[in-house]
């Protein structure tokens, strides 16, 4: 049986407020794409789709599960994530970093939250691009915890940057101000 839900929730709660001081003193490039694209999951209801693309929102479904997935792309490399707007920061699973080219030791690894069931293990990375749906953001906090998370998350480090995110019943709208 997969812990999927309760592991997510967990490390989502350590990644909660977590900000390294060696992190904070990089640079953030507040630059975003001003032309967006948005692709629009197969519409419920035709003309509330139709507003959120010309508004240039991404609209995502709930899943059976009750999250929020995306794909997106770091670095130019697709992954699927778990929306999570309880995150502080982007956090990749170990398969997801390697699948995008980033590579640590066990030496870099430090604590980086606290969750139920004790110290979280990571390593704090910038990302240079994370797209979805036309929206991008660039020079993104995120950490690397290797074991413990079954599913990389998009937290807010990236969604802070978008213009807008909200949940409408079954449907989360990212952009679009």
């Amino acid at each position: 049986m997969r812990k999927l839900p309760i592991l997510a929730l967990l490390v989502s709660a350590a990644l909660v407020g977590w900000m390294m001081p060696d992190l904070s003193r990089l640079e953030q490039d507040d630059t975003a794409q001003s032309d967006r694209i948005a692709l629009v999951t197969p519409p419920q209801d035709r003309e509330s789709a139709r507003e959120a693309w010309l508004s240039g929102e991404t609209v995502l479904p709930r899943s059976g599960d009750g999250h929020f997935y995306a794909n997106v792309q770091i670095d130019s490399r697709d992954l699927r994530m778990l929306v999570d707007t309880g995150a502080s920061v982007v956090a990749l699973t170990g398969e997801d970093a390697e699948a995008i080219g980033l590579t640590w030791s066990d030496a870099d690894l430090r604590e980086i939250g606290r969750g139920a069931s004790g110290p979280v293990q990571g390593v704090p990375v910038m990302l240079d691009r994370i797209e979805l749906g036309g929206l991008e953001a660039r020079n993104i906090r995120a950490a690397i915890v290797p074991e413990g998370l079954d599913v990389s998350l998009l937290g807010q480090s990236f969604l802070s940057q978008l213009p807008g995110v909200r949940i409408d019943g079954d449907r989360m709208m990212l952009g679009g101000g």
